[in-house]
């Protein structure tokens, strides 16, 4: 059995380069092998931070390298698909970059397609590993709340201008905050809570020209639990990133994972002995009764890590152990994207299906 799997990047974009390359590259049983940028420019990056890699200009140069085990698809959302497809046809194990798809019927066609050729197929939702995620889910796990009945997860910005030339911020298929943003938060809320049974969406064009949503507000209902996830971008002063209220007690936490802002520094995760561990003034307050005591203090943040993902996905491909990220829930999520946009056209809940 071959130790190293040697990976090929699709794009170098701000996924690509941030939020999967020095992943990849701090992971020990991958080799980031090639990287595929049609930009002169970035491809002179992307030589000049992995000088080991190879760097060639189109999908297809990588694809019919046959020492390439695992593809990474880190582009634009209307073309997951098309990559996807291509590299589980050439016989490669892919990681696509959320959201998985733009369509569930796309999701649907992908995972047959990996079924039908035994090839692993994952989705990055690198926010399981968040430090903040990963002490909610542990809280709730561990019954500290009772029985949950609220759960409000939000991933707000201030950017009152819509970015020009900005493919996310322009009106087409798989554009706005709620493909991007929303597949984070409907994903968490998976791992905490699996399927609701009905699904809310209220989603808005909020900024002065603005062409793609950028507000949504979806509301998960399950038997006994509401499950808030929201996202914005003009939320000027910081609210609770996470609020978790239950019959024994209540969690809030503020502040974001410190993961992505070391990584747009250009720090790699292998070099640092303190990666994803938040400073204090980010942990959360926990309210609650334990054996009959009162309790409220802050509790210390797990320590997130990105490396994770990629370190799972290293073990499915060695037949080790089953991706941590099933394709399912990833075409779960995006089914619920879909049904917050019709349900948000039609003002009124639908049933999941």
């Amino acid at each position: 059995m071959k130790e190293k799997v040697k990976v090929g990047l699709i794009g170098f974009g701000l996924g690509g380069r941030v939020f999967h390359a020095p992943v990849i590259y701090s992971v020990e049983h991958l080799e980031l092998a090639k990287i595929v940028s049609t930009r002169e420019e970035t491809a002179a990056m992307a030589r000049q931070i992995y000088p080991q890699a190879v760097v060639v200009p189109d999908a297809d140069k990588l694809l019919e390298d046959e020492e390439i085990e695992l593809v990474v698809v880190a582009t634009p959302n209307t073309s997951h698909f098309e990559y996807a497809s291509k590299a589980l046809l050439a016989n490669k194990h892919v990681v696509v970059e959320k959201p998985f798809t733009i369509t569930s019927e796309e999701a649907d066609a992908l995972i047959a397609l990996s079924q039908k050729q035994n090839r692993v197929l994952t989705v990055h939702q690198n926010r399981r590993w968040d430090s903040d995620f990963l002490t909610v889910k542990k809280i709730i796990d561990s019954h500290l709340l009772g029985n949950v009945v609220e759960y409000e997860a939000r991933f707000d910005r201030f950017r009152n201008v819509p970015r020009p030339n900005a493919w996310r911020e322009e009106d087409g298929p798989g554009a706005g905050v709620l493909y991007d943003l929303g597949s984070h938060l409907i994903d968490q809320a998976q791992c905490l809570f699996g399927l609701p049974r009905e699904v809310t969406g209220d989603i808005r064009i909020q900024r002065e020209g603005g062409k793609v949503d950028d507000y949504f507000e979806i509301t998960l209902h399950y038997e006994k639990t509401k499950a808030i996830l929201k996202a914005g971008m003009l939320v000027r002063e910081p609210m609770p990133h996470f609020a978790v209220m239950g019959d024994r007690g209540s969690f809030v936490k503020y502040g974001m994972d410190v993961q992505e802002a070391a990584l747009k520094k250009g720090c790699f995760p292998k070099d640092m002995e303190d990666w994803g561990k938040e400073p204090e003034a980010l942990w959360g307050i926990l309210n609650t009764e334990i054996n009959g005591l009162s309790f409220r203090g802050k509790v210390e943040s797990l320590p997130g890590d990105y490396r994770a993902f990629y370190e799972n996905v290293y073990r499915a491909i060695r037949g080790i152990e089953a991706p941590a990220v099933k394709p399912w829930e990833a075409r779960n999520t995006v089914r619920i994207i879909e049904l917050a946009m019709e349900s948000s056209k039609q003002k009124r809940t639908l049933p999941f299906c």
